[in-house]
């Protein structure tokens, strides 16, 4: 999924951040929030909304608006750097195909070390039982 095309349709809005800079927080809006419209992007087919709807259904609100803050940097233009990079990354892992996993079958010897630790145990309760009667 190429995110660049998805950029057109991302908003950017500024707010004050409660992120380090001290009286610069009190002045200036470093935070940075992207919202996408998931449900009504142009860009995306309907199978690509719905992957995204179900990977990303905790960070999409009830209207089907995608929303990420960034607000740790100082400035705002590394905030928005920061917010677009989280939104690439998100983008891209939505759409990563899970790795099947493989059956695997235990070794010889760990199944034997298995059932030998076994029997040391079934032999320490027999003796114990012999000890109470």
């Amino acid at each position: 999924m190429n995110t660049a095309a998805l950029y057109h349709e991302v908003v950017f809005s500024t707010s004050r951040s409660s992120g380090p800079g001290g009286q610069n927080v009190n002045k200036v809006n470093t935070k940075v929030t992207l919202k996408f419209d998931v449900a009504g992007s142009a860009v995306l087919s309907d199978e690509e909304k719905q992957v995204i709807a179900e990977k990303l259904a905790t960070r999409i609100t009830t209207e089907g608006i995608l929303v990420l803050v960034s607000q740790d940097k100082r400035s705002q233009l590394e905030n928005k750097e920061a917010v677009k990079q989280k939104f690439a990354k998100l983008i891209a892992k939505a759409f990563e195909k899970k790795k099947a996993r493989k059956a695997t079958k235990p070794s010889k010897a760990s199944v034997k070390e298995r059932i030998e630790t076994k029997k040391r145990h079934a032999e320490k309760k027999k003796w114990r039982r012999g000890a109470d009667e």
